[in-house]
């Protein structure tokens, strides 16, 4: 079941990441060198491994002998059951790839699947993720009416689905667990099961462990732009989200109200393409000072 969400995939944004695939995939110009280093992809909400069909056909066109592996669970209505249960299930399936690609994998996580795979990369204690690509993936959270949400909530629009989704029964819908209003920031806090973990916006043990196991990374590229029409807003892909008067602070813009859950993306290479449409990349590149480390980090232009 490809949903109403898996039917904005194939066109734009696959287009937009295949001509930088050959810059993460490791090439192999004599017999006695590394092969290309293996790829994992994860879907998004309502998708399924089906909608990658033309992905996995370009990198097997293009690098031979790569092994790519689009992951086939929690397809359709069933990307609808907790992230944390998803966490857990693909982190079965990715232990066994990582344990045969010493030399490390890349990592290409579509819309929902990007906070998926965030979370493995904090939960993972020794994954070996040479690149994570989030490719329009709501890292800040959503808040906007689409079709989507009109479908699983119909009488509830966006100004009061903070009551569905901030209660026990809500946090049980993959939705909710990145919901995010920034009307009641009080209530996300308090009740986020998921995304205010990741983001280190609440305090929890295992916060400096998560932080150490993202670190692992070798670079995050982050692809996203104004007509994903379904991200809200759309800068979220970009860590960027809405304040209080739902105007976009871009990332670096958050950083001193919320340095920690920032942090670990200012000592990362980030990446930023240029979506489609435009004349100049949806981001760009900036050094931090050096108390943040000696990362780059991204920002809206």
């Amino acid at each position: 079941m490809l949903g109403l969400w898996g039917q904005r995939l194939p066109a734009a944004w696959v287009l937009l990441l295949l001509p930088f695939l050959p810059l993460l995939l490791l090439a192999a110009p004599a017999p006695h060198r590394a092969s290309y280093k293996p790829v994992i992809v994860v879907h998004g909400l309502f998708d399924s491994s089906y909608s990658f069909r033309h992905l996995l056909e370009y990198i097997n066109e293009t690098h031979p002998g790569t092994v790519v592996t689009v992951l086939d669970f929690f397809d359709g209505r069933e990307s609808l059951r907790p992230l944390w249960e998803q966490v857990q299930g693909f982190r079965e399936a990715v232990v066994p790839i990582m344990a045969k690609a010493p030399q490390g994998v890349h990592l290409i996580c579509y819309s929902q699947g990007g906070l998926v795979c965030r979370a493995l990369l904090s939960v993972m204690d020794d994954h070996n993720v040479d690149s994570f690509i989030s490719l329009s993936s709501p890292q800040m959270g959503q808040y906007g009416d689409t079709d989507y949400l009109k479908w699983l909530f119909p009488t509830s629009m966006r100004s009061n689905l903070y009551r569905i989704c901030y209660s026990p029964w809500g946090q049980e819908f993959s939705i909710c667990n990145y919901w995010h209003d920034p009307h009641h920031d009080d209530l996300y806090l308090n009740a986020s099961s998921f995304l205010a973990l990741i983001n280190g916006e609440r305090d929890h043990p295992n916060a400096t462990v998560w932080r150490k196991n993202f670190l692992r990374v070798g670079h995050l590229v982050l692809i996203g732009g104004p007509d994903d029409g379904v991200i809200t807003p759309w800068q979220s892909s970009f860590f960027g989200f809405y304040d209080a008067n739902e105007t976009v602070l871009e990332m670096e813009e958050q950083l001193p109200a919320r340095p920690t859950h920032q942090s670990e993306l200012l000592l990362l290479r980030l990446v930023c393409l240029k979506p489609p449409g435009r004349k100049k990349p949806a981001c760009r590149v900036q050094r931090q000072s050096e108390s943040w480390g000696p990362g780059l980090s991204c920002a809206l232009s």
